[in-house]
């Protein structure tokens, strides 16, 4: 397996005039061969050393995804400095926090929504590169630095142990932590996900999870390094669906969360029940799948993933009735999003996150704490040396903090460690199995389950955008929906109440991460009033 930065020459070498990306601009693609890509990172390299910077510093990467973000990145690995990617969702202080515990000299800014108030958040001492879209703003332009040649600029080279990267997580339980990843991990989960998956050449790939966390880094942009893949991006929120069924990529992977929007949006157009009956039908069956798989933009796609979160087993099996087999995947900041996965070779078990990747080794602590050794752990925690040494187990695996059961190597992960809930009763609840249960309504957007010192837990619920708007026929549905569910759980489980919320969840209100799992704690603070005046089983809030 060679290095990370040879890797980038030998691609540039060998596949000199394949697509290698792609990026809407007013509407209009622009693409770049692997030849032209290194090129123009070779000359933002040379830019970077000529501004002062020497192999080793630090350079942040503020930006929705992009071809230029990809190419900022080929740019910081050639000069051999230290990538500090922040998502471009982060308020001002989460970006003044990271750039300069980070001690970051430079940063590119790309595409930000509110960039003003967001950007305001970088010290005044780190100098910034805006990258050539329509309304960034930086102190340099990009396609000014890079009008010069390269020169007689050479690779800075950098030993394998050396620090590559930095990956700040996402904050959901408090000020994000800086995880150290090596050249050599950021090789490794390229080479290894590329060759476990079976990623040929050719493959298209449409990049539009954030690339600031682990997973997109690991399976879009260092399997591009290591594979054949061509990387295409969206212009904007409003053009996503749009550039999506443009692009029709081979490899698609998502999040829950998006999963049940994509859903969501094929319900509004063809109601669940007329879909049933659809399904039903011998020959239609067969038009119907192709045509909701067209319409999305995945009539190409031979694989599919989500990861972040565990997905419930009801939505993983509604698209698998319309054509579409989600394999769920999952890793961590701190293994570079390596852990576990399956290829196209092996049967799903939906309800589990699938079987180690090669070289990673999982098991179960006798607190049911998912410990993991892989040959691309981070080499711990920056500038927080106990925090690390907690983080580990003495014969050198990492304390994941999900809890978890391994049966025939396929792993089903029922919730984090700390997210476990002591009743008034003194039980124990696990929020997670019991949320993925209340999405079997398609009409539950996202639910959170809560009951610290209560008598019994309930369920704050966000309604789809296709729910009925009448109340009544609402809380029918949702009261034998609660009885049912009921019915399956321990008496200590049993939701008291289904609280239906106003305000959708968000990144920009703080009720989900970047990578759009809930923020229990914070979603706890803000409706505990409600959750105290509540009365009736299902309770709208007024």
């Amino acid at each position: 397996m060679r290095g990370i930065q040879d890797q980038l020459a030998h691609r540039a070498e060998t596949t000199p005039d394949r697509l290698y990306l792609s990026q809407p601009i007013d509407r209009h693609w622009h693409t770049w061969t692997w030849a032209e890509a290194h090129d123009e990172a070779r000359r933002m390299a040379a830019a970077l050393e000529r501004m002062g910077l020497e192999p080793g510093d630090r350079v942040g990467l503020i930006s929705r995804n992009c071809a230029h973000w990809i190419l900022a990145d080929m740019a910081i690995i050639l000069a051999g400095l230290v990538s500090v990617p922040v998502y471009p969702t982060a308020k001002a202080d989460t970006i003044r926090q990271i750039l300069e515990h980070s001690e970051c000299k430079v940063c590119f800014v790309g595409k930000i929504d509110e960039a003003e108030q967001r950007l305001a958040g970088v010290p005044d001492e780190v100098n910034t590169i805006a990258m050539p879209y329509p309304g960034t703003r930086g102190e340099l332009a990009w396609d000014e630095l890079v009008e010069s040649s390269a020169g007689d600029f050479r690779t800075r080279r950098r030993d394998e142990d050396d620090l590559a990267t930095l990956l700040y997580t996402s904050g959901s339980t408090g000020t994000p932590k800086g995880a150290m990843h090596s050249f050599s991990n950021f090789a490794f989960v390229g080479h290894a996900i590329a060759t476990s998956l079976g990623v040929e050449a050719g493959d298209k790939v449409f990049s539009y999870l954030p690339l600031s966390h682990c997973t997109e880094r690991a399976y879009v942009e260092a399997v591009s390094f290591y594979a054949e893949t061509s990387l295409y991006f969206a212009e904007s929120i409003d053009t996503f669906a749009e550039d999506l069924r443009h692009v029709r990529p081979t490899l698609f992977g998502s999040v829950p969360r998006l999963w049940k929007r994509f859903q969501l949006g094929v319900l509004e157009k063809l109601p669940q029940e007329k879909l049933d009956r659809l399904l039903k039908l011998p020959v239609v069956s067969g038009l119907i799948r192709r045509k909701i798989k067209k319409g999305l933009g995945f009539d190409r796609a031979r694989w599919f993933a989500s990861g972040s979160a565990p997905m419930a087993v009801a939505l993983l099996e509604w698209w698998d009735r319309v054509g579409v087999t989600i394999r769920e995947g999952w890793g961590m900041t701190e293994t570079f999003a390596y852990g576990t996965q399956i290829g196209l070779d092996v049967e799903p078990r939906f309800g589990t996150i699938s079987r180690a990747l090669p070289g990673a080794e999982l098991k179960v602590s006798d607190d049911q704490e998912l410990l993991i050794r892989c040959p691309c752990l981070m080499q711990g925690y920056y500038k927080a040396d106990a925090l690390t040494a907690e983080s580990m187990t003495d014969n050198g695996y990492f304390r994941t903090g999900d809890r978890a059961f391994i049966e025939d190597g396929f792993v089903t992960i029922t919730g984090r460690v700390k997210e476990l809930f002591k009743t008034a009763k003194g039980k124990y609840v696990a929020p997670v199995p019991v949320e993925s249960l209340l999405a079997r309504n398609s009409w539950i957007e996202i639910a959170c389950v809560l009951g610290s010192g209560m008598t019994q837990p309930v369920a704050l619920i966000q309604l789809a955008g296709h729910a009925p708007d009448d109340r009544e026929h609402i809380s029918r549905q949702l009261e034998e929906d609660l009885d049912r569910l009921n019915r399956e759980l321990e008496p200590h489980e049993r939701l008291s109440s289904l609280l239906i919320v106003s305000e959708t969840w968000e990144v920009d209100n703080g009720m989900l991460t970047p990578t759009l799992k809930i923020k229990r704690d914070v979603i706890e603070a803000k409706y505990a009033g409600l959750i105290e005046r509540a009365s009736e089983r299902i309770h709208f809030e007024s």
